[in-house]
This record gives structure tokens, sequence and C-alpha cells, in this order.
């Protein structure tokens, strides 16, 4: 289970390249798309005219949905098309959740998707199904699909929990956590997919950063979760690891959400340093810190529990 403030997620579809939202973010656009024929009736384009009941796309974060087809009393999936721009100045990977609405507003589904790679300052087009909803009994019709959310990391720094192995040998990536009372757990979990011995000793270096992507200061991280709380598993002490191809390693992110007198600290991403001299590797665990100000990191430890499924 994620963290109480965010969405269940629905479905993962990879665009263009093999690849991997977060906290619910009410913008985007908003389109109808309950009637008539598949594509005709419910084409947008950017900045002209468009058929009734169809603004212009609206960008959130470099997203646009430009079509969504479907057909009345259809069985099969909406299909949602979409661009990605990527604005900065390195190549970027994106994950994506759009929200599935009744006519009522009613959120039914958050399905996901995950563009990997864009080029800096390239648009590149993508499209996900999404299931249809049945609302008061009609199949539907009038069904309003939006961009919820967008997160986007370094395509270089992109977390990996399957597909071709990446060039450092490991992959590393965050799960979808844990939440109870205020408290949160995210694990992160590495594997090696080289042909070598990995070894880790300790605890993985953390970096917080924004919305923004600037680094946050002013927290504390804590070595273990005893200092946040009893009985994460995060308190084991750090032992030497020697990683053999295909073993794993697993730690854990410890935090509560209290919020008193203060600004609220939230962190979407955290670029996670294996051992001293890693490459890093950027996971969206948002952490949403409260008023707290500390975060408890886990020493890495060797684990033969199945794969848990990743979240960016």
């Amino acid at each position: 289970m994620r963290p109480d403030t965010r969405p269940t997620r629905v479905r993962r579809v990879r665009v263009g390249s093999p690849v991997r939202l977060a906290p619910l973010a009410l913008a985007g656009v908003l389109l109808l798309a309950g009637c008539g024929a598949e594509a005709a009736d419910a084409t947008v384009d950017a900045g002209g005219p468009t058929v009734p009941g169809n603004p212009s796309p609206v960008e959130v974060d470099g997203v646009a949905i430009t079509l969504v087809r479907t057909a009345e009393d259809s069985p099969k999936p909406m299909r949602v098309e979409f661009e990605v721009t990527n604005h900065g100045t390195e190549a970027m990977t994106y994950t994506v959740t759009f929200e599935v609405r009744a006519p009522s507003g009613e959120v039914l589904s958050y399905p996901e998707t995950v563009v990997e790679s864009v080029p800096a300052g390239r648009t590149v087009p993508g499209q996900v199904d999404v299931s249809r909803p049945t609302a008061g009994g009609d199949r539907g019709t009038g069904a309003q699909v939006q961009v919820g959310s967008v997160r986007s990391v370094p395509a270089d720094e992109a977390p990996s929990a399957g597909g071709p192995c990446p060039p450092a040998g490991v992959r590393l990536y965050a799960d979808e956590g844990d939440a109870a009372m205020g408290l949160r757990v995210v694990g992160l979990h590495l594997e090696n997919c080289g042909t070598g011995v990995h070894r880790l000793n300790g605890y993985p270096r953390l970096e917080l950063l924004d919305e923004d992507h600037e680094a946050i200061t002013g927290v504390r991280i804590r070595r273990g979760g005893a200092p946040i709380a009893s009985g994460t598993g995060a308190d084991a002490p750090p032992r030497a690891l020697a990683l053999r191809p295909g073993e794993r390693a697993t730690t854990q992110l410890v935090w509560r959400n209290t919020v008193q007198a203060g600004e609220a600290v939230n962190a979407p991403y955290v670029r996670v340093w294996a051992k001293p001299g890693a490459a890093p590797v950027t996971v969206t665990p948002e952490l949403d810190l409260g008023t707290t100000g500390e975060l408890g990191v886990g020493a890495w430890q060797k684990t033969t529990s199945p794969r848990t499924p990743a979240q960016g």
C-alpha cells in the first residue's frame, strides 16, 4: 500500500523503449470521451479549434493529452494519446499518472505510464489504454480523462526493476511502501544483474529533492529507523555484503508526516548512491515529511525474499 495520501495504481504501460506517480496534482486537460466515432469525435488540436466538449490540450509539466479514442457501448478500453515535451537541458524519463473520472467527477482509476529517455528540447508521442469505467449502468458514456500528475528524472538516473541490466551492473528501485497512523516505510531494493560480485557495506547516501529537482536542506537523515519508530526493519547493523549475480539487498526509508508548527516539507524525489563511488539513481518515494525535519534510513541487508513491485 502506498502512503495514504496517494492514489492506488491500477496499470503501468511502457511507451517507446522499455521503462517505469505520485500524489495527486489536480491540474491538466479534461477530455469528454464517450460519444460517437472512435477517432474523429475525440480529436483535439493543440491550440486550434476543437469539437464541442473538448477544450484545447493543457500542458502539465510537459505532458498534454491530444486524443481520447472510445466508442459508445464498446467493450474495448479507452485509448489515451498524449505528447511529452522536455523543456530541460538533458534527457529525462517521465512517469505520468492520468485520472479517469465518471461524469459525476468521481475518480475511478489512476492509470500510469512511463516514457523513457525523452531528449532535451524534443516532443515525443505516447499512448496508454485505460479500462472503460462503468457509471450508473452506462458503459463509459461521458467518461473523462485528464493528466493527474507528472514526475521526471534524468534518464541516466532512472530506476530499473527489469529489462536490460544497467551499465553499472546493478538495478536499484523503490517499492510501493506502507503507511499506518502517519508512519511511512518505503523499501529500496538493489539487485546484482551483472556478471561479477557487487560489494556493499553500510548505508546508502541520500539527497532529497523538491518538485523542481532542487536540493532540500534542513532535513536530518538518521541512521536506522529507531529514531523515527521501532519495528520498521531498518535497525539491523551494517555489515559487509558480497552480492553474487542474481542476489539482492534491501533497506528502508522511514519517516512520519506529523505537522506541527512550521512549514511542511515534501520531497517527491530522492537521489540514492548505493555506496561511495556508485552512480546515483533517482527514485520517487514522495516523502511527506510534515514538520518533523528527519528521515531514517537503514543499512543494506542481503535478502532472499521475492522481488517487490517497483514504483519509480
